[in-house]
């Protein structure tokens, strides 16, 4: 009888080690995921000024464009929390695509080398940055879940494993930046 009380305190425990060390593990995950999406979102951000520049060069009246694209990517940059980083990026991307609108009225520009390259980069991060937030929504989904199940909720709670945000978009910003013309 003993030993049988001493053996379930023992599964017991080992139990609330399994659910604890994967609570960590899930959030190690959710970290490394956002540090992804930071390395993309930077890159982004490093192309930026070059595209402005490039556009520049062949529509320097569109000022307001410039300054839209100038100011949304610093609020992007500055963004702290997974919110505030969402609703930024939203703000980028409806930039940009004003930034591509004003680039099809100028057939010379989109005929330039540099410009077409750009273009390219842009397509490539975009797309990095759409699977980075994939894999970041997904590993979060799986901490929620973890998180908010029983037994694991009374565990979670108890050694302060908080709940992590979605890095969502807003239904315009769903689409990718074109960069296609």
């Amino acid at each position: 009888m003993r030993y049988a009380l001493i053996g379930i305190i023992v599964l017991i425990v080992l139990y609330v080690i399994y659910l604890y060390n994967r609570l960590v593990v899930l959030r190690n995950r959710i970290n490394n995921a956002w540090s992804q999406i930071d390395v993309q979102l930077r890159r982004r951000y490093d192309l930026i000024p070059n595209l402005i520049e490039t556009v520049k060069g062949y529509a320097t009246h569109e000022r307001e464009v410039f300054e839209r694209v100038t100011n949304a990517r610093a609020r992007a940059i500055a963004a702290g929390s997974v919110g505030e980083q969402s609703q930024a990026e939203n703000m980028l991307t409806g930039a940009l695509r004003s930034l591509f609108a004003v680039a099809e009225n100028y057939p010379q520009l989109r005929a330039t080398e540099n410009f077409q390259q750009l273009q390219e980069e842009l397509a490539g991060t975009e797309s990095k940055i759409a699977f980075a937030r994939q894999f970041y929504n997904d590993t979060v989904l799986r901490h929620e879940n973890l998180r908010q199940s029983f037994p694991t909720a009374l565990l979670a709670n108890a050694f302060g494993f908080r709940g992590r945000d979605y890095f969502e978009m807003e239904d315009a910003a769903r689409e990718p930046v074109k960069v296609q013309f």
